[in-house]
């Protein structure tokens, strides 16, 4: 014999996503369990990729003058770990899609200003993301794009920096969340940031190609400065155009991403 639910035919029930529910009694089950649950493979991937990093950086600091490779392979397992940390969420799926959907569009604004060097949409949209959808998203809206572009701009071991350093701007963007809602400290955050991918890049390029001096890197800072500048201000105006009203419809979509309606 069938026996009817308790609760009212065709009501709505709205739920945060990820939740889990008991299968007998149909009620949320309690984080604190006491079964053990083991770590997922994108968690150990993430963990294997870290770990990856920190023996090239060591590689680094044992062998200064052969950088290059071990700082290529540091920034690489970096970028795994961040995948796999994008893959442990509890909307993995829909976060792609709109991660997918936000990097073609930042990469096709970089194309379309390569002409004016410095000048593209890449760090306003990333801290966007970072905002209004959280760390994962803002960081692999920032390397996704990265990638995606130089595929039309050139590859090349500058890459993954670039990559990294869109990135973390994504983070930055998550991490300043709560002061960048109105536009002029979105616009100033998104200037700060112009500088210091910037920096990032001429510090890669330093480390990579130059010798290891003082003088050297003054001459490397020296002749980015007017790089650094123009990626800054191009920055300035693209978030004073755009900066708020991106951010509000990402924030929209993160609300409607996290909820679910149920009709039971």
């Amino acid at each position: 014999m069938l026996v009817p639910r308790p609760r009212t035919q065709g009501a709505p029930v709205v739920s945060a996503t990820g939740a889990t529910e008991d299968p007998v009694s149909g009620r949320a089950a309690r984080p604190g369990g006491s079964a053990h649950i083991a770590p997922s493979p994108p968690k150990l991937a993430a963990l294997a990729a870290l770990a990856a990093a920190l023996a090239a950086a060591a590689w680094v600091a044992v062998e200064p003058a052969d950088s290059g490779l071990p700082l290529l392979l540091a920034a690489v397992g970096l970028l795994v770990a961040g995948s796999a940390w994008l893959e442990t969420g509890p909307d993995a799926s829909k976060e792609i899609v709109l991660v997918a959907t936000l990097a073609a569009v930042a990469a096709a604004g970089r194309v379309l200003f390569v002409a004016v060097p410095g000048v593209q949409p890449v760090t306003v949209i990333t801290v966007a993301a970072g905002a209004a959808l959280g760390p994962r998203a803002g960081f692999a809206t920032g390397a996704l794009a990265a990638l995606s572009s130089n595929f039309f701009l050139g590859q090349g071991p500058w890459t993954p920096w670039q990559m990294l350093g869109w990135g973390a701007c994504g983070l930055a963007g998550a991490a300043l969340a709560p002061l960048i809602r109105r536009r002029g400290s979105f616009a100033a955050v998104c200037f700060v940031l112009g500088f210091a991918f910037s920096a990032l890049m001429d510090l890669w390029l330093w480390v990579t190609f130059w010798p290891h001096t003082w003088q050297a890197l003054t001459v490397v800072f020296g002749q980015g400065l007017s790089f650094q500048a123009t990626h800054a201000i191009g920055n300035v105006v693209i978030a004073l155009a755009i900066g708020p009203e991106l951010l509000r419809l990402l924030s929209r979509y993160s609300r409607r991403l996290r909820t679910e309606v149920v009709w039971a």
